[in-house]
């Protein structure tokens, strides 16, 4: 049988709603030796500042049961290299769409690389990390507080070209109050779930794994979370929603848009598994097929 997969996110089609949650792809030229890029709906990039980060101290990565915990840092060559470099490798794929990924620690560092990407034509849409610490605010989370949510949002959208996506922290008393807040600033599409705090212990060594201590936790153990919270999130706000967490296999994606998600990202499988994103891909269709499902978007929420 015929099956659409195609979805639109804010006026963007995407060819099929498979992508890769930003920083575990690089910007895509790192996975091209084992994935063809055209063949996802869009690839995301790792997140872009407005200057280099050098990112946090070593060793930054561990393994935990069921996932892993990260404390990189958002280490990044700035938005500049990421242009000239990163964009320029994306301009030979042509049927996938481009999601750059921003970063900052104030308001006017965000805004800053909203405005440089916006004559990019290589950029299809933005997709805003609010899980990054307000330095001016004493370091809590631009995400974690929905009055900071709604203006951030807002002073992206005034100056943005693309569409704009906000990527929400779950590390919250309540995801559907952060979801509103970013559709009231304007956000066109919404992304979630960025990874939960947690913390890991060497008890030989009686010492922290992470330089950081804390790291972001990611992996199939947060996907009922995740799932949870995009459920949530679709019965909060009239927006498309991107969902994301712990999806290793087509049955989690198709659980993600069962619950609500317009399209799926694909993160801490692409570490142990390079082709996740396309075996998800093809799985998607073959369930398509398997339940007689002529169009992906009809799946979007019908179990609520």
């Amino acid at each position: 049988m015929d099956i659409n997969t195609q979805v639109n996110l804010a006026g963007v089609v995407l060819q099929n709603p498979v992508m890769e949650a930003s920083g575990t792809f690089g910007s895509g030229m790192e996975y091209s030796e084992f994935v063809d890029l055209n063949q996802l709906g869009a690839v995301v990039t790792k997140g872009v500042a407005n200057v280099p980060w050098p990112g946090n101290p070593t060793p930054r990565v561990a393994e935990v049961r069921s996932g892993m915990l990260n404390a990189i840092g958002l280490q990044n060559p700035g938005v500049e290299v990421f242009c000239q470099r990163d964009l320029k490798f994306l301009e030979d794929y042509n049927k996938t769409k481009v999601v750059v990924n921003v970063c900052g620690k104030s308001e006017q560092d965000y805004l800053d690389v909203v405005e440089r990407l916006a004559d990019e034509k290589r950029v299809d849409m933005l997709e805003i990390n609010i899980s990054c610490p307000n330095v001016k605010e004493g370091g809590i989370a631009f995400g974690q507080d929905p009055k900071a949510v709604e203006s951030i949002t807002s002073k992206v959208k005034e100056v943005a070209k693309q569409p704009v996506i906000m990527k929400l922290s779950p590390n919250v008393t309540d995801i559907a109050t952060m979801a509103r807040a970013a559709e009231a600033g304007g956000a066109d599409v919404i992304s979630l779930i960025n990874t939960l705090t947690g913390m890991k212990i060497d008890v030989e060594r009686q010492t922290f794994v992470l330089a950081n201590k804390t790291g972001g936790m990611s992996g199939p153990a947060v996907h009922p979370i995740a799932v949870r919270m995009v459920y949530q999130v679709a019965q909060a706000v009239n927006i498309p929603i991107i969902g994301m967490g712990g999806i290793e296999t087509p049955e989690d994606a198709i659980e993600m848009i069962l619950a609500g998600a317009n399209a799926i990202s694909v993160g801490t499988a692409n570490f142990y598994n390079p082709t996740a994103t396309i075996d998800i891909k093809n799985g998607i269709e073959d369930y398509m097929r398997r339940h007689n499902v002529a169009d992906i978007n009809d799946l979007v929420g019908a179990v609520h």
